[in-house]
């Protein structure tokens, strides 16, 4: 069983994401040289999962997880700790996969899909572009389970498994509600801010930052009003966290995101940021925004006329003014809280980035 290293600056970012990657290239490894012979094809899969962590990412979740035990424990983090960091990454790939296939996207991190990559992996099939959809899908698939088969080591005994797998099944459980929410809710713009609320907590603001937080704390020995306090301080950050990504969707720049600023507006994503503009909306804007929010085909040009739309009814300044302020409710909670002085530098520090952030 590959052992994580131990980066001499266990909350540097960078430090954090190259141990989490260095365990998981690893494992991955393990999982070819445990497989029969007469499994050659795995390594198509393997490789895959290579090139999606290559590919880059941010690694918040792994980041949370490690800062949640900074926030209640001085100890050097133990290889339990990494291995539940970087589980956390593997779900985030399984989760993400999933995602584009469901939202019938072209690119991530500035490189194709894995659909759109296995599809070119069989460019001499029939049906190509069918085939990579459904072997994405085994993908994610493949990373899910495998997510959970990280924990599966003597580092996690008895007694602080019991802890931590309640907290991952309500990670899984909430994640699939909210992305649920997020399809049921696609393709026609209303003025519901409640629900576009909704989808925001369950399939980012606790998977993203709560949860991570909470496991790290966790396996750290909080208490309960210490988890309490990481939950008051990780649900209005996480919900900013969505917000400036709902406005990289639509206003954001490719070469720095990593993907189409089409594919939310194809998609008609039901978010705060187009509800508030409903509300707020004229009826020629209503209008304007009907006819071309949710068409498939919709392009640069007619997209355009949304986002001025969305800027003219003062939705997006009224987006950015919530994540200023879901940001400052955020860092108020720390003034209070029960947690160390060390994980609660860091929890402001990223409260400033992941919400300032242009990719």
């Amino acid at each position: 069983m590959t052992s994580p290293p131990s980066p001499a600056t266990p909350l540097d970012p960078a430090a954090v994401g190259d141990t989490v990657e260095q365990l998981l290239y690893g494992f991955l490894d393990e999982q070819e040289h445990a497989a029969p012979d007469l499994l050659p094809e795995l390594a198509l899969f393997t490789g895959q999962l290579r090139d999606f962590l290559a590919a880059g990412g941010k690694r918040i979740r792994p980041l949370m997880c490690i800062t949640g035990w900074a926030a209640i424990t001085d100890q050097t983090p133990p290889p339990v700790l990494w291995r539940t960091a970087a589980s956390l990454e593997l779900f985030h790939a399984f989760a993400l996969i999933h995602d584009d296939i469901m939202d019938h996207s072209d690119t991530r991190r500035g490189r194709p899909t894995a659909h759109r990559a296995l599809a070119a992996h069989h460019h001499g099939h029939t049906t190509a572009d069918r085939m990579g959809v459904n072997a994405a899908i085994l993908l994610g698939d493949l990373a899910l389970g495998w997510s959970y088969e990280l924990l599966h080591t003597p580092d996690l005994p008895p007694p602080e498994l019991a802890h931590v797998w309640p907290l991952l099944n309500a990670l899984r459980t909430e994640t699939l509600v909210g992305q649920y929410l997020d399809l049921a809710t696609t393709g026609h713009p209303t003025a519901d801010t409640d629900t576009a609320w909704r989808i925001i907590r369950y399939k980012t603001a606790k998977y993203t930052i709560e949860r991570p937080l909470h496991l790290g704390a966790t396996l750290a020995g909080a208490t309960r009003s210490q988890l309490d306090a990481l939950s008051a301080y990780a649900l209005p950050l996480g919900e900013a966290f969505q917000l400036r990504d709902d406005l990289l969707g639509v206003y954001g720049e490719p070469d720095q995101t990593g993907k189409s600023r089409l594919d939310d507006l194809r998609e008609g994503k039901h978010t705060v940021l187009v509800a508030t503009a409903m509300a707020q909306a004229t009826m020629p804007q209503q209008r304007a925004l009907c006819r071309r929010f949710g068409h498939p085909r919709l392009d640069e040009a007619n997209a355009e006329v949304i986002r001025d739309v969305l800027t003219g009814t003062g939705a997006r300044e009224a987006t950015e003014q919530m994540i200023t302020a879901k940001r400052d409710q955020a860092l108020t909670t720390l003034e209070t809280a029960d947690l160390l002085p060390g994980g609660t530098h860091w929890l402001r520090h990223f409260a400033h980035t992941i919400t300032s952030r242009t990719a």
